[in-house]
């Protein structure tokens, strides 16, 4: 089998045949002193001929996707997955802080392509319909992530920060929030809904790789930021004097 290439931070790493290559807090690649990350989280190997993907951690989860975002799987504790795309976005969050690198590799056992509406048996992927105002919460969350020029690391705000990032009140902040999240929980998207085990800070931590890993929002739409703070400031009442 021909090497992978790992990309992280501008930085490229291989792994090539028989070694394995780990990642975490201390690893082959080191992501961060992070102490909410595991020393050994993800974990790239051979076997049966093929790259695998692990995630040997207790307690994060990953979100992977194809280059195109169609494809794509929620890695838990324990699971693995065969590296079977030229290209694999591989994101995932500890603490406030989430994390993002890709994947190269050689072979090419399943590629995929646009999918458009038609006969003959196609599958026809229907995006999810965001409005404006969601979508503009989504790339404020999502912002740090969305500027990198390289697949790296991104603090994800609190839901304070975000609010005060849009001009928002903190209740049409969490209400917005919620329609979200709601709308991606009908359609299959784990680690949504609230409850038990999932704190509000995890809600907003999945929310943001799942937007960026399937191309939910990309960097083509940070102009709503910068639109909505030329409303904001037009919409303030002039100063007498």
């Amino acid at each position: 089998m021909g090497p992978l290439k790992i990309e992280f931070c501008g930085e490229w790493y291989e792994v090539a045949h028989p070694n394995d290559f780990h990642i975490g807090r201390e690893s082959d690649l080191v992501i961060d002193d992070n102490p909410y990350l595991h020393r050994r989280f993800l974990r790239i190997y051979e076997d049966f001929g093929m790259w695998w993907l692990a995630n040997v951690g207790t307690l994060l989860s990953a979100t992977v996707t194809d280059a195109t975002g169609q494809v794509q799987a929620w890695l838990a504790p324990g699971a693995r997955l065969p590296i079977v795309f030229p290209q694999m976005q591989v994101l995932f969050s500890a603490g406030s802080t989430t994390y993002e690198f890709t994947v190269y590799s050689p072979q090419d056992y399943f590629n995929t392509s646009a999918a458009n509406a038609g006969g003959g048996g196609e599958t026809t992927m229907a995006p999810v319909a965001l409005t404006t105002t969601q979508r503009l919460l989504v790339v404020s969350l999502a912002e740090q992530i969305l500027r990198q020029d390289s697949p790296g690391r991104g603090e994800i705000p609190t839901s304070a920060e975000a609010a005060a990032r849009l001009h928002w009140s903190m209740t049409t902040f969490n209400r917005k929030l919620d329609n979200v999240c709601d709308k991606l929980d009908k359609i299959g998207v784990r680690g949504l809904r609230g409850g038990k085990g999932n704190l509000a800070t995890n809600r907003r931590l999945r929310l943001v790789e799942y937007a960026v890993a399937t191309h939910l929002v990309g960097k083509e739409d940070l102009f709503l930021l910068e639109r909505n703070d030329r409303e904001h400031t037009a919409a303030l009442p002039l100063e007498d004097g």
